[in-house]
């Protein structure tokens, strides 16, 4: 495999993010990573970007003050991707290698949610070769528990979060 980095997002950043995903017919606009340019230059969030030889892989977030409400001051990675052409290689652990010990400075533990239908599969089982464990309050959509009973759609927003202790 070829070398590859992992480094903060720069701002000639979003417009090859953008295309790679436009390319792979994924609706990951531009302004989703000025977006995340911008939270990272106030501190809110931190963006990792990896490369392969020089070309962009993949990258993920660390949401330093998680909306999921149970976290409660506990930091969460979300949006997660590696490309296709990249992933098998070692890509996504960097990222979360990177991920983890970028938390591990500033929290004990760190939190996630990964998503119900196959197309999670990998990261499914990824996290749990981790060390990540379900954080006990099972499915939720839309950042709310579902109710016993309830119907949901089965779409990226139907997730079970997940934590790891770090220290």
């Amino acid at each position: 495999m070829a070398e590859y980095e992992i480094r903060a997002l720069r701002a000639d950043d979003p417009v090859v993010i953008a295309a790679a995903f436009t390319a792979l017919g994924w609706d990951k606009p531009m302004t989703q990573y000025e977006r995340y340019l911008a939270e990272q230059a106030r501190g809110v969030r931190d963006v990792l970007v990896a490369t392969v030889g020089g070309r962009f892989a993949g990258y993920l977030t660390v949401w330093w003050e998680s909306g999921y409400e149970p976290f409660g001051g506990i930091p969460e990675i979300q949006d997660f991707n590696v490309l296709p052409e990249f992933r098998r290689r070692g890509v996504g652990g960097a990222l979360m290698d990177a991920a983890e010990a970028r938390v591990a400075e500033r929290s004990p533990v760190v939190g996630l949610g990964v998503g119900l239908y196959a197309d999670y599969g990998a990261a499914q089982r990824m996290y749990v070769r981790r060390g990540y464990l379900p954080d006990g309050r099972g499915v939720q959509y839309g950042g709310r528990p579902v109710v016993p009973g309830s119907s949901i759609p089965i779409d990226d927003d139907a997730v079970l979060m997940f934590t790891k202790r770090l220290r």
